[in-house]
């Protein structure tokens, strides 16, 4: 009876569900973990399985919002949106899906809200389906509560599964063996047995699971496996499910790169919300947010609460606290922070410094520069060994656009001047502290604009005397 599991593949997950217990208006599969929903966390995983196969999603509401959010760059994987209408169960989900498949399709389903499932137990999955009819994933756990039982013969065949609110045998609920509900199975068996599934319980709805033990009575072969961690099957139902799995989430990661290598002074206060690609002698403080696309070169140091987006960092920076940095480029051996931000399309020069409370955006600055303190530069291009004064502000706008700043090499601008774009400073050039400058500057220039000091007498003070 067994099948060739990599011939007309599919994957069934099931997303229909309301999650009333959510207390949301929005679709239980779609919200995130690590900055993902959990749909886009199952459709990753099955995308690293490298096979060319089809996914259906089965949802009941909202198409748009899955539509609209969900990614695959994958030319071998299409995706399909099944609509079930008032869900009737897992059993009646699969049926709306089974007409558009061939009868000799291999079927993997898949819960939208079982999110971490890996893909090397899914590979692990597949290669059990090769010996047998249903490939199912078990586990054994401390816990079993609210999961349903896998019932065992005396030659240890599963014969059955009984669901948590069904159970009335106490020898059944003591059961530790669970179901993870997914499983790898033919389009053909699947349609065969689902006919005949019968809603008789608690809930009124057609259970999936009842096909395990009608497969088991018409004597087709059904084989486990146990995932590779068992918190890939862990579901969830509310948002303190939510966020027991988004710790667990994160902690293993932060795991996972320190036996990389990497230093993570606390694994239980750091958030990964993307990909992070590290070199060697990484340190990374507390409390630290990665997104997006972010890159670390060897030796690199990042203080406590940064927040790194799209970043890409050289060898030996070293990140102040409390820096927030997206969408930017920072070379060897400069130092940021703490406090400072760094907005997109930023560009560090090697051996820069950029001090606290300063903010910068779309902005190239150039090798060994250095903004100190409270500052912030907008839309500038700016050269090599440039000293720039606290509180120096770039009006990069007008109130209808924006306008260009240029600093040449080795320019001195003292606190808080005001550079009025657009605007050229030429080379070598200095502006006195206090200077508004609203014309270019030429090369070796000093500019200042603020008026000659004198004094006069305090009559408070000349009275007291």
């Amino acid at each position: 009876m067994c099948t060739v599991w990599n011939k007309n593949f599919n994957v069934i997950i099931l997303a229909a569900g309301y999650g009333e217990r959510m207390l949301s208006d929005i679709p239980k599969v779609m919200h995130k973990i690590a900055g993902k929903s959990m749909l886009q966390h199952l459709i990753d995983s099955v995308c690293e399985l490298d096979i060319q196969l089809s996914i259906y999603v089965v949802y009941s509401c909202k198409k748009d919002m899955f539509v609209n959010s969900i990614c695959i760059n994958d030319k071998n994987i299409s995706i399909s949106w099944v609509f079930q209408g008032i869900p009737k169960g897992t059993g009646h989900a699969v049926q709306k899906v089974l007409p558009m498949l061939y009868e000799d399709s291999e079927i993997l389903v898949l819960y939208g809200d079982v999110p971490l499932i890996s893909s090397r137990t899914l590979k692990k999955l597949l290669s059990v389906k090769l010996e047998s009819d249903i490939a199912l994933l078990t586990a054994n756990v401390n816990d079993p509560t609210g999961y349903g039982r896998i019932i065992r013969n005396e030659f240890g065949q599963v014969i059955d599964i009984k669901e948590d609110s069904d159970i009335v045998n106490d020898n059944h609920r003591k059961i530790t063996e669970i179901n993870s509900g997914i499983f790898i199975s033919v389009s053909k068996y699947i349609k065969n047995w689902v006919g005949i599934v019968q809603n008789n319980n608690v809930k009124n709805e057609l259970y999936l699971t009842d096909i395990f033990k009608i497969a088991y009575q018409n004597k087709y072969r059904i084989n486990t496996i146990n995932p590779i961690d068992e918190f890939e099957i862990i579901g969830i139902n509310s948002k303190l499910d939510l966020i027991k799995v988004e710790r667990i989430y994160q902690k293993n990661q932060a795991y996972n790169f320190v036996k990389s290598g990497v230093v993570i002074l606390d694994p239980y206060r750091f958030d990964l919300r993307g990909t992070l690609v590290c070199g060697k002698d990484v340190y990374i403080d507390v409390n630290v947010i990665i997104e997006g696309c972010v890159s670390l070169g060897n030796r690199v140091k990042i203080g406590a609460g940064c927040i790194l987006k799209n970043v890409e960092i050289g060898d030996d920076v070293i990140i102040c606290p409390f820096s927030f940095i997206e969408n930017s480029k920072i070379s060897f051996a400069s130092k940021i922070g703490p406090f400072s931000r760094l907005r997109p399309n930023t560009q560090l020069g090697e051996k820069t410094y950029i001090g606290n409370f300063v903010e910068l955006k779309n902005v190239q600055l150039g090798k060994k520069s250095k903004v100190g303190h409270l500052s912030y530069l907008g839309d500038a291009q700016i050269g090599n060994q440039v000293n720039i004064g606290a509180g120096t502000i770039i009006c990069n706008y007008d109130g209808i656009k924006k306008h260009q700043t240029y600093i040449e090499d080795d320019v001195f601008i003292g606190s808080d001047s005001q550079l009025i774009a657009p605007i050229r400073i030429g080379k070598s050039a200095i502006i006195g502290a206090g200077t508004t400058v609203t014309k270019n500057v030429e090369e070796g220039k000093t500019v200042i604009s603020r008026i000659q000091q004198f004094s006069i007498s305090n009559k408070k003070y000349t009275d007291k005397k």
